[in-house]
């Protein structure tokens, strides 16, 4: 079993009017370090499956294919060993 996280972001040049108000709001509290706030999403994959490569370029494919808007928002993979 592999376990992969897909960790997906907005583009940075589109607008994220979710960020922004959780920006404002921990501005807002007193953190004024926080410059800047993308919101996204996590998706945790488990893949019966003992071939990491081969689980990597499945998961490419179903972000490319389905999980992902490519015009909007990026993603990245990470394969978490537990």
């Amino acid at each position: 079993m592999i376990t992969i996280m897909i960790h997906i972001l907005p583009k940075k040049d589109i607008l994220d009017p979710q960020g922004k108000t959780v920006l404002r709001a921990l501005n807002n509290l007193g953190f004024h370090e926080v410059e800047e706030v993308r919101m996204g999403k996590l998706i945790k994959l488990n893949v019966n499956s003992n071939n990491e490569t081969e689980s990597l370029e499945a998961c490419k494919r179903m972000c490319d294919e389905l999980l992902i808007n490519p015009l909007i928002e990026t993603y990245t993979m990470e394969v978490v060993h537990a």
